[in-house]
């Protein structure tokens, strides 16, 4: 059976090196590239190459690597149900997540996951929007957190609506205002979120037929939140990512009706894992709970 070996292979291309692999799996490097080059031989072609930029598919490898994803997925679900039919709570999850939702919200779930199933293994993979949308698509993750409306073939549920602000240094001249609309920030220098999590907000510019001035793209919440209380430009962010905001910014509401909405994404939700569901179950309590709506 090639199970372990399929398992080497996703983990050496999902941790981009065999030495991080074997870290992953505990097992040598020497013992990891022994798996692939069984494997290899036993297909008769190559599935992995190794170049100075490190350890990538071939064609091949490629055209095999969804359907090994597949087959330990199916595997890993069958041995959950075995689990829970002799009334035991294990498995592995695997969930994609972003800043905001890794420090606002896991913490939280994750104590209450852990408390009521300890044997049921959590994996993070964090990263931008597309990231986790890719990752859900092509079985790298059980699911992820996602601003909805997100890609087609995936399945998704609706957490929170997260309303979406203005920021602003206080010694800007639009600080005094109550709202803004987006026809006030004609003018404006915009720091904006980088290709793959600014979905939020270029919904809001393809609303407005509206093109800011951009000078600076950045990946970080923290970063673009420390420009603007550098006086460097001003952005628009979601609630959820001003906790505990510099006393020099001011955040302002955006006119209308402006939210990020924050789901849950899945490639199906009638074939998620056993485990996946408990925790999909623990984080709609937990939202109910702890999120103000």
């Amino acid at each position: 059976m090639s199970l372990g070996k399929f398992e080497v292979v996703v983990t050496v291309m999902e941790s981009g090196s065999l030495t991080k692999a074997g870290e992953v799996l505990g097992l040598t490097q020497s013992a990891i590239s022994h798996a692939i080059a069984s494997l290899e031989r036993e297909y008769g072609f190559s599935i992995l190459t190794r170049g100075r930029a490190g350890v990538s598919l071939t064609s091949n490898g490629e055209r095999l690597l969804k359907y090994m994803r597949e087959i330990l997925k199916w595997n890993e679900q069958m041995m959950q149900e075995v689990s829970a039919i002799n009334g035991i709570e294990v498995g592995t999850v695997r969930i994609g997540t972003f800043t905001s939702v890794s420090t606002q919200w896991l913490p939280g779930i994750l104590k209450q996951f852990q408390d009521q199933y300890p044997e049921i293994e959590i994996k993070l993979h964090e990263g931008y929007y597309d990231d986790i949308e890719h990752w859900a698509l092509t079985g790298a993750i059980d699911f992820g957190f996602v601003s909805v409306p997100t890609l087609e073939g995936l399945e998704t549920i609706t957490l929170h609506r997260d309303r979406m602000y203005v920021l602003l240094h206080e010694d800007h001249p639009l600080a005094g205002q109550e709202t803004l609309s987006i026809y006030d920030l004609q003018q404006e220098i915009f720091i904006m979120p980088k290709p793959g999590c600014d979905n939020d907000i270029q919904r809001i510019f393809k609303q407005y037929a509206f093109t800011p001035q951009v000078k600076y793209e950045l990946g970080d919440d923290h970063a673009i939140i420390a420009m603007v209380q550098n006086g460097l430009g001003i952005s628009i962010l979601p609630e959820m990512i001003l906790f505990r905001l510099p006393s020099n910014i001011r955040a302002i509401p955006l006119q209308g009706e402006h939210f990020r909405t924050l789901g849950m994404a899945v490639p199906s939700l009638e074939q998620m894992s056993p485990a996946s569901r408990r925790f999909l179950t623990t984080v709609t309590e937990w939202i109910k709970g702890h999120v103000a709506v």
